[in-house]
């Protein structure tokens, strides 16, 4: 989390810095707690265990703190720039920020892993550019976008 603030302390919006911001908001959406269907409850008192209750058995599993209210801020506009691209473009950008596997996206869309990369980069670029509040010409393909993302950004 300390390379993710760091990147926020940074002045221009980059493809990393982006990638980071929707790696942080799956990690905060995943650390949410779950939603529960309220008007059920139990009446039983909790069990107390004791020491010989507990041998053999597996240890419970430790859980993250929920996020912090300024990270959920974060994670909601961060969400919020999801809108700007294509729906499958959206979802195979939400499948990267979780962590899947590039064979598991590739799979999921039928599409090759080299379409697949380059929808990813094109897809960070359209998100970079619209932080930026540069215009995005309708004209311009893809290959075009990217190729001038990639010289604007070499020559910075």
């Amino acid at each position: 989390m300390a390379d993710v603030a760091r990147l926020y302390e940074q002045g221009e919006w980059t493809a990393e810095r982006v990638e980071a911001r929707l790696c942080e908001a799956a990690d905060v959406m995943r650390r949410l707690p779950p939603v529960k269907v309220q008007g059920y409850f139990s009446i039983w008192p909790a069990i107390a265990h004791e020491f010989s209750d507990r041998v053999g058995q597996e240890p419970t599993r430790m859980r993250r703190p929920p996020p912090s209210p300024d990270a959920i801020t974060r994670a909601e506009s961060t969400l919020l720039w999801l809108r700007w691209l294509q729906v499958e473009d959206a979802r195979l950008v939400w499948m990267r920020a979780e962590r899947a596997r590039w064979r598991e996206i590739c799979q999921r869309f039928g599409i090759a892993r080299s379409t697949a990369n380059r929808r990813y980069d094109y897809a960070m670029t359209v998100i970079v550019w619209r932080l930026e509040r540069r215009p995005l010409p309708k004209s311009w393909s893809q290959r075009y976008l990217s190729e001038r993302a990639r010289v604007l950004h070499d020559a910075d």
